[in-house]
């Protein structure tokens, strides 16, 4: 049998969710979902009537008799009149219907069958028996068009694929997914929590900064070999800054607004980026050529308004720290310099053991700022650089900053999932905007070409994909405890307690479990807390000074000298290897 296209295969099964939610549950309404990478979603307005996972069984039976009527699908062009007359008591019809009026387009509608008919442009297959393998997954509540002031509806989420083997393996990626989820781990590891005192908010606790902390060192180490030099800036900048860059006009729904006590309206605001506080140093006094490239970085936290449905977790809180750098460089620059960066990114990358599943170029969106001959410059160039390199790249249309063309990075994990890591936007509009010069070497005044960059991107969400990849078990020199020393008995735990000493010495991050337990359970313990390296000591190891070594993961080296163990903890941190 020949394979149909899986977006209309998804479709379709949305609106057979949507058919058989009619049937069962004749007084909720239907309101709107899409076809996914994955599958399916559909939002209900359910009225009275509560669904949970356990109804899931009699709704999946009743889709498996829809899709065996082999009822077709037939597509239908149709007057605003006869739409708003079919969905006459559905208000979330009505209000999409509203927008194509106002777009003076006819609205499109399909019919599954004689009874069943909903709003909607496709694509679909053409009866439901052409629909594959499925299986609902799970209920959440979202906000009707993800507006918080909107009415919370039901959302059930589905997958749909051709065939069973492909669901199957789906169905275990997710069941793999679950035991990775970065919240379960980071509190079961205590890295961090949530506190509906902050809500968006991530509470860092002290293991968790260890890692932080050691993303950020790295970060150091690396761009300070690159030329970079850090600098900090305010988190809340005057609206005047705001209004000059385009942000209030362009991002204003992102940002969190601040009142002064001597004024009414706000006067300022919180950076949802650090961008304008970068182009206020580089303003600070005249630049010269000479001085270029001159890169300019920043660990700098930021402050972005998500609605609670767009909230997950470390991977997309609202107040998260960027990677932040801002590269000013001569238009005969700029190619380097972003091959530089892509390398960098590539490089970093690989440390971590990320590989890159696609690169996107996103190009001028709608709402944007500067001329269309400084965009296609830019994008131009861009696409030059990534020939040039030989790197396959998408075309992501209308996607790109408001201010210029941007390189996304998305990463590919263990599990096969993508996420979006670096972006590279090249600038030729906020230099116009902040008024940016430098002297050239014929003394005359042009301005600077800028480059934004982030490598982690934000920092959090880094860690939340790293959590996830090594499912907590992070490689030695990120994991905030290294070393777990257990003496068998108390009458080893001075031994113990030296072996401590001596590793905190050389800067390894260590603990002493002398709790009075049995070996076995303080093994599985420090098992449990993926903590890579576990020493046993007993009277074997206290008469030979010795140490009794073993890999996270129970693999057993054996007996060896307290200096040859830290000889192999001190290589691991070194080359960033993971175990």
């Amino acid at each position: 049998m020949k394979k149909l296209p899986l977006l209309a295969m998804r479709h379709s099964c949305e609106h057979v969710l949507t058919q058989a939610m009619l049937k069962l549950y004749p007084g909720i309404k239907m309101a709107m979902g899409p076809a996914t990478e994955e599958g399916f979603y559909f939002d209900f307005d359910p009225g009275k009537v509560k669904i949970s996972e356990a109804d899931f069984p009699k709704i999946e039976k009743e889709m498996q008799k829809i899709i065996r009527a082999n009822l077709p699908i037939k597509r239908e062009k149709i007057s605003i009149k006869k739409a708003r007359k079919l969905f006459k008591d559905n208000q979330y019809k009505q209000e999409w219907l509203d927008e194509i009026e106002a777009k003076k387009q006819k609205p499109i509608v399909f019919w599954a069958g004689k009874d069943f008919v909903d709003l909607c442009s496709g694509p679909h297959v053409s009866d439901t028996s052409k629909i594959g393998p499925f299986k609902l997954l799970s209920v959440a509540g979202a906000y009707w068009r993800g507006d918080e002031k909107n009415k919370m509806l039901t959302r059930i989420y589905g997958a749909c694929f051709s065939t069973q083997k492909e669901l199957d393996q789906y169905l275990k990626m997710l069941e793999e997914a679950k035991k990775r989820d970065h919240r379960k781990i980071g509190k079961e590891l205590n890295l961090f929590s949530f506190h509906p005192e902050a809500p968006g908010d991530v509470f860092w606790h002290h293991k968790g900064l260890i890692i932080i902390n050691e993303l950020i060192k790295y970060w150091r180490e690396i761009h300070q070999k690159e030329g970079y030099l850090e600098v900090r800036t305010p988190e809340i900048l005057t609206k005047e800054v705001w209004n000059r860059s385009g942000h209030t006009d362009y991002f204003i729904e992102k940002m969190y607004k601040v009142t002064t006590p001597d004024v009414k309206e706000w006067n300022m605001a919180i950076k949802p980026m650090n961008c304008d506080g970068g182009m206020l140093i580089y303003k600070n006094r005249l630049r010269s050529y000479k001085e270029f490239p001159l890169k300019i970085g920043e660990i700098g936290v930021v402050h972005r308004y998500e609605s609670s449905g767009e909230l997950h977790g470390i991977l997309r809180p609202r107040e998260f720290t960027q990677d932040d750098a801002h590269i000013y460089c001569t238009p005969d620059q700029i190619k380097p310099e972003l091959e530089g960066v892509i390398n960098l990114c590539f490089r970093v990358y690989k440390t971590f053991g990320l590989e890159l599943d696609r690169l996107e170029l996103s190009t001028r969106p709608e709402k944007s700022i500067g001329s269309d001959e400084v965009w296609e410059n830019a994008e131009k160039i861009m696409r030059q650089v990534l020939k040039e390199k030989d790197i396959p790249h998408q075309i992501n249309e209308r996607e790109g900053a408001f201010y210029g063309p941007k390189l996304d990075f998305h990463l590919k994990d263990s599990l096969g999932r993508t996420w979006q890591c670096a972006t590279i936007q090249l600038d030729f509009a906020q230099p116009e905007n902040f008024n940016l010069e430098y002297i050239t070497e014929k003394g005359t005044k042009e301005r600077p070409v800028m480059i934004h960059r982030v490598v982690y991107g934000s920092i959090e969400r880094f860690l939340g994909i790293l959590v996830e990849e090594y499912a907590g078990a992070f490689p030695v020199w990120l994991s905030p405890v290294q070393v777990m020393i257990i003496p068998i008995t108390k009458r080893h735990a001075g031994y113990g307690r030296k072996i401590l000493e001596e590793l905190k010495k050389q800067e390894i991050r260590a603990e002493l479990n002398d709790k009075n337990d049995t070996t076995s359970a303080k093994i599985r313990e420090a098992e449990l807390q993926k903590i890579p390296y576990i020493l046993v000591v007993g009277d074997k190891e206290v008469k030979a000074k010795t140490v009794n070594v073993r890999m996270r993961g129970e693999k057993v080296l054996g007996s060896m000298s307290l200096s040859k163990f830290l000889q192999q903890v001190n290589i691991d941190i070194a080359k960033k290897r993971q175990i």
